[in-house]
């Protein structure tokens, strides 16, 4: 078994709280990642997780031990960090094998496990180079290589692909998931980039303020996002928020519904929900700009003074200046409180209650 149980976890440093009674559980073969924006204790976590932090309450559990006060050493854990953290006098070789040296692990065993993760990774012929020798890609897979050897049955991941160009990213997110299914190891991953967290994840924990927003699979925060802040985070545009009591008649199905408040709301629509309204109907917008992107075209819009994108395919008709309409499902509407920013669901038995429950704020 290899389960994480974070429980009421705190962190602080004097006066400042770093991470603020925060509870997860990592199932056991499970690829959980940390998102957030910086500073939202997502990298502290998952320090606090290795060892390399001390807690100030709260209680860290892996596979059914309290590890809370336990140095890292102990843990059975791996770790890959942001920096990559190889020794550049060392090969790859020594670099991968250093903490089974370290331990005293037999030199026969040593062998064994070097070749079959030099085998996993497409590191055997690249055994004798120093790292200023290799690619920054080549340097991640070393740097995994060091986590698999150990054979840990769980391995916190900080920020591994940062230094990675675009390309590089799209190929290790592939090969790090790949990897981890394979190898059945529970992976804590922190990274800000959402399309990280929407590719890799089990689940995903967004955190802000040294909090969990919301936590959930990566369809479920898509789909149903329990904050305002989460409904920005996650897409690409991220979703729009209009006044709703400025365009609320224009709207396909009048949301005022009993107990509704139109002043109090935000509304909510993700950009490819949008379309092009057709003799007349939809909301009036005034195209500002227009981003082509190839296979999709983006209009940068104004709606009632607010910002709006639409995601539309291919390369419509439309210039910058131009007056349009947008259109959109009922279906594909969210409403949020402009107060705090949770989630109010006109479809709830009690109409307008928030979905408080799917964030743990």
């Amino acid at each position: 078994m290899s389960r994480i149980v974070v429980s009421d976890v705190v962190k602080t440093w004097g006066a400042a709280t770093a991470v603020d009674h925060v509870s997860f559980t990592a199932e056991q073969g499970q690829l959980l990642v940390l998102l957030g924006p910086s500073g939202c204790g997502k990298s502290t976590t998952l320090r606090l997780i290795a060892g390399l932090e001390e807690a100030t309450s709260g209680r860290i559990a892996i596979d059914g031990r309290d590890v809370t006060n336990l140095p890292p050493s102990e843990r059975r854990i791996a770790m890959v960090f942001q920096s990559y953290a190889l020794f550049p006098h060392l090969s790859v070789a020594e670099n991968i094998v250093f903490g089974l040296r370290v331990r005293r692990v037999s030199s026969q065993d040593r062998a064994a496990r070097l070749k079959r993760v030099g085998e996993l990774l497409g590191l055997s012929k690249l055994m004798d180079r120093k790292p200023a020798q290799l690619s920054g890609g080549q340097r991640q897979r070393v740097a995994l290589g060091r986590a698999i050897i150990a054979e840990a049955p769980v391995c916190l991941m900080d920020e591994p692909l940062s230094n990675l160009d675009a390309q590089l990213r799209h190929e290790m997110r592939a090969e790090i998931r790949a990897l981890q299914q394979r190898l059945g190891m529970t992976m804590v991953y922190v990274t800000h980039d959402q399309t990280e967290a929407m590719t890799m994840a089990d689940r995903v924990i967004l955190m802000r303020d040294g909090r969990i927003e919301q936590q959930g699979t990566p369809e479920e925060l898509y789909t149903m996002p329990a904050t305002a802040f989460a409904a920005r985070f996650l897409g690409t545009p991220p979703m729009n928020l209009l006044p709703l009591a400025e365009i609320a008649t224009a709207l396909p199905v009048h949301p005022r519904l009993a107990g509704l408040d139109a002043e109090g709301l935000l509304l909510g629509v993700r950009p490819e929900r949008a379309s092009l309204g057709r003799n007349g109907t939809g909301v009036a917008a005034t195209v500002e700009a227009v981003e082509y992107l190839g296979a999709d075209t983006v209009l940068l819009c104004r709606i009632a003074g607010a910002a709006f994108s639409a995601r539309l395919g291919g390369h419509p008709p439309v210039k910058s200046g131009d007056r349009i309409r947008l259109c959109w499902e009922a279906a594909d509407q969210h409403f949020f409180r402009r107060a705090d920013g949770l989630r109010c669901d006109p479809d709830s038995p009690a109409r307008g209650e928030t979905r408080a429950t799917l964030a743990s704020r």
